[in-house]
């Protein structure tokens, strides 16, 4: 089946996306998802489907660790995608989510350049 990908809406390195990053981060829930997304190996158990490096890790798993529904986790994930934290994969009925490097590396460098 193929994958979706959610992409942010506005890129993490400009002025406009730069507010939506820092309202994703304005939650303490969502810093724990970004951390526990960074190693998820040493986060998350062994998933039935996806790889946890390579497809990145359950909604459900993350629900579970932050002690939250499974749509009150899907709503935090969903603002890390908008703001280009994260990206998002769907497989089967499941939609997994992956720290974007790239674009946190670029937000990083957008903001200390500008700051």
């Amino acid at each position: 089946m193929p994958s979706a990908t959610i992409t942010p809406m506005t890129p993490p390195g400009t002025q406009l996306g730069h507010a939506e990053v820092f309202r994703a981060l304005a939650s303490p829930k969502r810093l724990a998802i970004l951390e526990w997304l960074r190693d998820p190996v040493a986060h998350f158990p062994p998933q039935r489907d996806g790889d946890l490096v390579d497809d990145g890790v359950c909604v459900i798993f993350i629900a579970e660790k932050l002690g939250v529904a499974q749509p009150t986790a899907t709503t935090h994930l969903q603002a890390l995608a908008r703001a280009g934290l994260v990206t998002a994969k769907r497989m089967g009925q499941w939609t997994f989510y992956k720290r974007d490097e790239p674009a946190i590396s670029a937000f990083k460098r957008s903001l200390r350049d500008e700051l």
